[in-house]
């Protein structure tokens, strides 16, 4: 079934919406009620694992094969991965890198999805994968289950890089374009304000770095004016916060 979606329609604009609203209803369950917290955990690692198996078995199943041009080597498929290991092992170092991610990478891309010639099925699980994602690692954050660290920003960054430099040299091989590397999306996103290639590639850049320290901001306010300082919580994300 063809989708008629519109970016800033209603439509839009309302699953844009939802997204902090389930984490925050989330956040109200699982502090009312300490032992949900195992349930809604595992209940969104499968709803996530669902939506990725979904979005790539469609395309066996519609006779296309995944390699090379329909792998998981987008930064939203790894904030969703890091997201899926971080409800499932509370742990910090994976936390820092699926918050940034995810508050930039996937975010962004459900204000301004790169949704061409799109289908009623892409578009649900686009929104369903995007969405969900940011929700769930703004859900371990408002429950106080998990929060970056000092350095939490650098090291996004570094492994950021890293995994460009990874998927560039895919791109190159194979000639795909996986995280936009070799040319910007074809539909109307973000990237259409930043500039020729290889020039968007460097305000992209700029604008994650940018972008991370603003989300690790509120966090070092509260680290210089509260009593729970960084060195006392050094592993925020390994114990939920009451049990």
């Amino acid at each position: 079934m063809q989708s008629t979606f519109h970016v800033f329609s209603p439509a839009h604009l309302v699953a844009i919406a939802m997204v902090p609203a389930v984490a925050a209803w989330l956040a109200a369950v699982q502090r009312k009620y300490p032992r949900a917290d195992g349930v809604i955990r595992y209940s969104l690692v499968c709803l996530l694992l669902l939506c990725s198996i979904w979005y790539y078995g469609s395309f066996p199943l519609h006779g296309e094969s995944l390699f090379p041009n329909h792998l998981p080597l987008e930064l939203c498929d790894a904030s969703l991965y890091m997201t899926i290991a971080t409800l499932l092992i509370l742990k910090a170092a994976t936390f820092d890198l699926a918050y940034y991610w995810a508050l930039t990478g996937s975010a962004l891309a459900m204000v301004t999805p790169n949704l061409t010639q799109a289908s009623l099925f892409t578009e649900v699980e686009f929104f369903a994968s995007h969405g969900l994602t940011v929700a769930a690692v703004l859900y371990l954050v408002w429950s106080r289950q998990a929060r970056p660290r000092l350095g939490s920003a650098r090291r996004a960054m570094v492994g950021l890089n890293a995994m460009a430099v990874v998927v560039g040299t895919f791109d190159a091989v194979f000639n795909t374009n996986y995280m936009f590397l070799r040319a910007k999306p074809q539909g109307h996103t973000i990237m259409d304000f930043f500039g020729p290639w290889p020039w968007y590639i460097a305000v992209c850049e700029l604008l994650a770095a940018v972008l991370f320290t603003a989300l690790y901001l509120p966090f070092r306010r509260r680290r210089l004016r509260g009593p729970r300082t960084e060195e006392v919580k050094q592993e925020p994300a390994e114990v939920p916060a009451s049990r």
